[in-house]
């Protein structure tokens, strides 16, 4: 199996953890936003010291970036944090398994916006793979009680946070792919760690500035989660690695395809930590997100 697999299914298991953990954290008096910067404040040191640790094990440097760095890397950076504050704020509202559900939607508008920014190209039996995913997406996308017509079942505040979502969760994949494709080396753990590490600067000095100004006592809050964010730190630092080691190995499209298996994840924490039903509705979802994944592996 090859390893840009691998890490991404590490990825999307790590990443569901995450998401659990905020959802517990929102739960407990946190804003969303305040819920996001605990994921990236308490990620930082971790990052930093694998980085290091990293290093100094291999004999290497650190590496020089290209001119397209930092535009990449903001950009990756602020997608990333518009994204995550959208799925917290569904957790507020419906459950886990249907936040990470709509944020799978990002599938397919990485793969458009990875072809505009990035000029990668999908492969027909690539495009089938991701379109048999959207069908398992839109399954699992059912609203309770959205009856009538299509326009009303997907017009709502939780379907548009959810779109927003997988759109900004697009371009934090292409954009922290073209950051790390600019950085000089071919190592793929280095060129991810760095990425990585120079992100989580830039979104925890972002954030911190925000919520200074705009939702005072947040910062303070988020300090006093420290012994559960300790956690959402290292969980967030170990998925974070794994996704952007598969963004330097493979197209962030294909990546985001492998990641659908993330909602397999979440169906299971919905049923065993949040103890959530799951609907007959769920499993055929479940059933097409298998195939997309059968079918890419195949084609790849």
């Amino acid at each position: 199996m090859d390893l840009w697999i691998v890490v991404t299914i590490s990825a999307a298991f790590f990443q569901t953890l995450r998401f659990m953990l905020q959802k517990v954290l929102s739960m407990g008096g946190l804003s969303a936003t305040g819920a996001t910067f605990a994921r990236f404040l308490y990620a930082l040191p971790a990052a930093a010291l694998v980085t290091g640790l990293y290093i100094l094990a291999t004999g290497q440097r650190w590496p020089e970036m290209g001119a397209g760095f930092w535009p990449y890397a903001v950009t990756g950076g602020l997608g990333q944090i518009l994204a995550t504050v959208c799925v917290i704020a569904i957790f507020k509202q419906r459950n886990f398994a249907v936040g990470i559900t709509f944020k799978k939607t990002e599938v397919i508008q990485t793969a458009l916006v990875g072809l505009v920014l990035l000029g990668e190209r999908i492969s027909p039996a690539g495009w089938g793979a991701i379109l048999i995913g959207l069908v398992g997406v839109l399954l699992l996308s059912e609203m309770p009680g959205a009856g009538g017509s299509w326009l009303r079942r997907f017009g709502n505040r939780t379907v548009v946070l959810g779109l927003a979502s997988g759109f900004f969760f697009a371009f934090s994949a292409v954009g922290y792919r073209g950051a790390s494709l600019t950085v000089a080396s071919e190592d793929p753990v280095l060129r991810a760690s760095v990425t990585l590490l120079c992100v989580l600067l830039f979104q925890v000095a972002a954030m911190a500035l925000w919520l200074r100004g705009a939702e005072k006592g947040q910062i303070s809050a988020v300090w006093g989660t420290r012994r559960m964010a300790v956690w959402l730190g290292l969980v967030s630092m170990a998925g974070s690695l794994s996704w952007f080691i598969a963004f330097t190995l493979q197209t962030a499209a294909y990546v985001q395809a492998m990641g659908q298996i993330e909602l397999v994840f979440s169906i299971l924490v919905s049923v065993l930590f949040f103890k959530e039903r799951v609907t007959m509705r769920e499993l055929a979802g479940i059933g097409f997100l298998g195939l997309s994944i059968l079918v890419l592996v195949l084609v790849l």
